[in-house]
């Protein structure tokens, strides 16, 4: 690659790069808690930046929007580079733009109900295979006939009409029992009552938005507040897993570039694997095996090497191990596992290192320009050159307030969908059933009756559907649909 750029990362005998190339093939950041995990992720992240890279993280514990300020140089930050020889070491605060799903800490963030599909929405209501089935049939329904699901009160609406009509679906879609439409409705007001509720409506995010440099050439830093999210970690593997079926799904074909066109940090990565039915896992590893040619990197983070699952341990080729601790039998077979993972160096006994590390050392193993993992070596992280620590709030408000985002997605939008145009078919059909009472009620005589009797017979419920939809489609929706909605690998829907 002749525009490789070599980012300095790590310290050893020698300096320790990650190159730009090899930057999508994925990484791995790992060890126990309190040994030096978030200041790694906030090294590479800054080095990316600095290089045109944007970046996408998360910010578990609210320290990570320190990196929107330079750092200043104080007695323990110069004993660490006079212990690492460095004497070059600018201080620089770098682009940062802050995300919120509640919209408390930084740009909301909103997806549609359609747009996010069945599978993930599904697993973000924990719901039973049965009744994932039944999930499908009703996104299918409003697929078919090119309706956008916009937010929860539409797939209410929706999931009530495709219930009190499921006789008119079994022959085609399959069985739709009342059973399951109860416990997806269920599932709907628990995620609800955890505020999954603002996730869903419009405007929609752009998820193109993310990948921005500013005018200095530097990678937009997006940082995702997630104290809050954490509480519902579901919601917060779904969404992120969200984020890469929608970067997949949006991005073209690129192979190979001297430099990601995205970094993806996911933190708290075994979130994402734990109960994930083996059909979604699937899913998720070919995401991240093809979501490379995209030109996207995504780095996991994570306590254990052991709570990636294999197939994607296996594309992880640029690592960052922490220490690990070993005081019981798991966690000395974790060890193991994590010492058995590297390319083995004779200088290096690994195995015996790993749970030696100080807080700021890790073992480094990072893909060299032709794919092929270098030998591990044990290592010192470099400083960040920004702020370690959050920002205060007063600051905080500052950057979102200048942000070109800024009253982009701050308004909700509520326009006239699924829940409006099943309300007004209600009282339709309420209205037909009325008008034909007060028939029945003046018919006195045979000719009265035959009369009433020959009424033109009214639309099925779900064909009138089927024509409300496509005005819906048409106008309200005001997206260029064609005849039907498709979906692409996660669900989430494709060529929108």
């Amino acid at each position: 690659m002749s525009n490789n750029i070599q980012l300095l990362v790590a310290k050893s005998t020698n300096d320790i790069f990650i190159n730009s190339c090899m930057a999508n093939r994925h990484g791995l950041i790992a060890g126990a808690t309190g040994t030096g995990k978030t200041v790694s992720l906030q090294v590479l992240a800054e080095s990316f930046s600095a290089n045109g890279v944007p970046v996408f993280m998360t910010d578990i514990k609210g320290d990570l929007s320190g990196i929107a300020k330079s750092a200043m140089m104080t007695p323990k930050l110069q004993e660490r580079l006079n212990k690492l020889g460095i004497t070059s070491h600018s201080l620089t605060a770098f682009p940062a733009c802050f995300w919120d799903l509640f919209g408390e800490q930084g740009h909301p963030i909103k997806t549609t109900i359609s747009e996010m599909g069945p599978l993930l929405l599904g697993r973000l209501l924990n719901l039973n295979d049965t009744q994932s089935g039944v999930l499908n049939i009703v996104f299918k329904i409003a697929d078919d006939a090119g309706l956008l699901l916009l937010d929860l009160k539409d797939l209410r609406a929706m999931l009530n009409f495709v219930g009190e009509n499921r006789n008119e679906y079994t022959n085609e879609y399959g069985n739709v029992t009342t059973a399951s439409i109860g416990s997806i409705q269920r599932g709907l007001l628990t995620l609800e009552q955890q505020g999954g509720d603002k996730f869903f409506g419009e405007p929609a995010m752009n998820i193109l938005d993310f990948i921005r440099c500013n005018s200095n050439g530097k990678g937009i830093i997006n940082i995702l507040a997630a104290d809050k999210l954490m509480l519902s970690p579901s919601l917060y593997s779904t969404f992120l897993l969200w984020m890469l079926s929608e970067l997949y799904e949006q991005l073209p074909e690129v192979g190979d570039l001297d430099k990601p066109k995205l970094v993806f940090f996911f933190d708290e990565a075994h979130l994402l694997f734990n109960e994930a039915p083996k059909a979604l896992l699937d899913k998720i590893e070919q995401v991240i095996r093809l979501i490379r040619s995209k030109g996207v990197g995504v780095y996991f983070i994570t306590q254990n090497p052991m709570d990636v699952p294999e197939n994607v341990l296996g594309q992880l080729g640029n690592r960052i191990q922490h220490a690990l601790r070993a005081f019981t039998p798991k966690d000395q077979k974790a060890v193991k596992t994590a010492a058995e993972t590297f390319r083995p160096n004779p200088n290096v006994d690994v195995e015996k290192v790993i749970t030696e590390l100080a807080v700021g050392e890790a073992l480094v193993s990072f893909l060299d320009i032709n794919g092929t993992p270098a030998m591990v070596d044990r290592a010192f992280i470099y400083p960040p050159k920004a702020q370690i620590g959050p920002i205060t709030p007063f600051e905080r408000k500052t950057i979102i307030q200048q942000s070109s985002f800024f009253g982009t997605y701050e308004k909700s939008v509520d326009r006239e969908s699924a829940f409006e145009m099943l309300q007004k078919r209600i009282e339709e059909q309420n209205q037909q059933k009325e008008d034909i009472k007060k028939q029945q009620d003046k018919s006195s005589s045979e000719n009265n009756y035959k009369k009433t009797s020959s009424t033109p017979k009214t639309k099925s419920s779900g064909e009138k559907l089927a024509g409300d939809i496509a005005k819906i489609a048409g106008s309200s929706i005001g997206r260029s649909l064609g005849k039907n909605l498709v979906r692409g690998l996660m669900g989430s829907l494709f060529g929108r």
